[in-house]
């Protein structure tokens, strides 16, 4: 009868602890499910939010998500250093905001499955790019292509092509071919520093052409402008670890980095043209030097020249189409015309001290990062900034500007001292064409994928 009763203890415990560990599982299953189903919710609210404020299609460089090859490690989300750009939707990774993505790829890098490539464009906003392969050569042998102008434009990634760029080049000069350098380097912005730096520790003959000053575009931004928030690996100065670094403190450590390793960058010459002539380039410049060389790297800007409203008054002394010293502007009435991060960081900037409008041709703010939308909609709160929706441009007068209001028949004209513009710039295709380099429009192909 013990037996028995031992018997029936031992298997009312087992059916206790089963029933414990079942209500567990089944406990945690639940939680899983309804965490997965809040999540999914939860994306799927941001996403529809995105397309009602037109975040969702992309403008040009965004990651696209295989969900064969997603396994929902949340890596991709961890390591984007942006907000809400990616997010779990059904257990699988969705892009959200992929307007305002500007390219880190960070979450290509931290993918396990290699689920995410990098694409340019879509079918609807197609972006023009150099052709140029997974070596940075372009279709003219020889001639290489790093940083913004082939469509990486943050600066991190920038000075990483720029170093990658010439290590491809370093295996494969051919020191047969006659010519007075092993690379010419046209743009000294990150890119172009990073290679220089990286030419140098290849010992390769080098020379190294800015039209303008030491830093390309990063020297044209606003003092205070943050610029870079991530490190960046700088060939002969070694890792760059900071949380948020300004135009300044960057043009330090590239000028410290160039200074220690005896690197020169020849500014204020403008290259006018490329020539592949016998096996070697012929560099141009406009002052009708000719410099030869066994390879070229260009690292120049997409923007190249700034692009215009084409109104009257525009060539005006007092429109300008960059914002270098805001702190030295007071008192004025200034007009900025754009809808993008430079026209909303400029007018920022510039509100401190002065009555600051901005005009832009839209009826809200499509592809503006995060933070500075949440800025220039206190600003527009508090009054300090008064943004001017569905405008254009007119016509700039000595002390006014005229603006056309959408809906409206007569002009809207503001008494105005100063006018920046920031619309963007234009691909410089008639030099890259005649340097013999094709132009593709992309429309969503992959520009960085784990299948290259």
């Amino acid at each position: 009868m013990d037996f028995i009763d031992m018997e029936a203890h031992v298997l009312i415990e087992k059916i206790a602890i089963y029933g414990l560990a079942g209500i567990l599982f089944f406990g945690i299953l639940w939680f899983y499910i309804w965490k997965q189903k809040r999540e999914s919710a939860l994306t799927e609210k941001k996403i529809k939010k995105a397309v009602e404020e037109g975040l969702h299609e992309p403008i040009s460089l965004h990651p696209v998500v295989d969900p064969n090859s997603c396994i929902k490690s949340g890596a991709c989300i961890k390591a984007c250093p942006e907000e809400d750009i990616i997010g779990i939707f059904n257990g699988k990774a969705r892009v959200i905001n992929a307007a305002r993505c500007i390219g880190h790829g960070a979450c290509f890098n931290a993918c396990p499955t290699q689920a995410i490539t990098l694409c340019m464009g879509t079918e609807k906003r197609g972006v023009d790019l150099p052709n140029v392969n997974e070596l940075f050569e372009s279709n003219v042998p020889g001639l290489y292509i790093a940083g913004e102008l082939g469509g990486m434009g943050l600066i991190r990634n920038a000075v990483e092509q720029g170093r990658e760029a010439v290590d491809n080049i370093a295996r494969s000069i051919d020191h047969k071919i006659n010519a007075e350098y092993d690379l010419i380097i046209i743009g000294a912005g990150p890119a172009g520093i990073s290679a220089s730096l990286n030419a140098r520790k290849h010992n390769l003959k080098t020379l190294t052409l800015e039209q303008d000053t030491l830093g390309g575009t990063v020297y044209t931004f606003p003092r205070s402008k943050v610029v870079m928030t991530n490190p960046m690996n700088l060939p002969l100065y070694g890792k760059v670890k900071f949380r948020q670094t300004n135009k300044d403190n960057l043009l330090k450590i590239w000028h410290e980095a160039l200074g220690k390793n005896e690197v020169d960058i020849k500014e204020k010459i403008k290259v006018e043209s490329v020539e592949n002539v016998a096996g070697h380039f012929n560099v141009i410049t406009k002052t009708g030097e000719t410099f030869n060389s066994r390879k070229v790297l260009l690292s120049i800007g997409r923007r190249g020249t700034p692009r215009k409203l084409n109104v009257p008054g525009e060539e005006s002394q007092k429109v300008a189409y960059r914002l270098l010293e805001p702190e030295d502007i007071s008192g004025k009435n200034i007009m900025v015309v754009g809808g993008g991060d430079s026209a909303v960081e400029s007018a920022l900037l510039l509100s401190d001290n002065n009555h600051v409008s901005l005009s832009y041709r839209k009826d809200s703010f499509s592809r503006i990062k995060p933070d500075n939308n949440r800025k220039i909609k206190e600003a527009m709160n508090a009054g300090t900034v008064d943004v001017l929706f569905n405008t254009k441009v007119k016509k700039i007068g000595e002390k006014t500007i005229e603006l056309v209001v959408e809906g409206i028949d007569e002009p809207a004209i503001l008494e105005n001292d100063l006018v920046y513009i920031f619309i963007g710039g234009e691909l410089p295709t008639d030099f890259l064409k005649k340097a013999g380099i094709d132009i593709k429009t992309m429309r969503g192909e992959a520009l960085l994928s784990h299948k290259n």
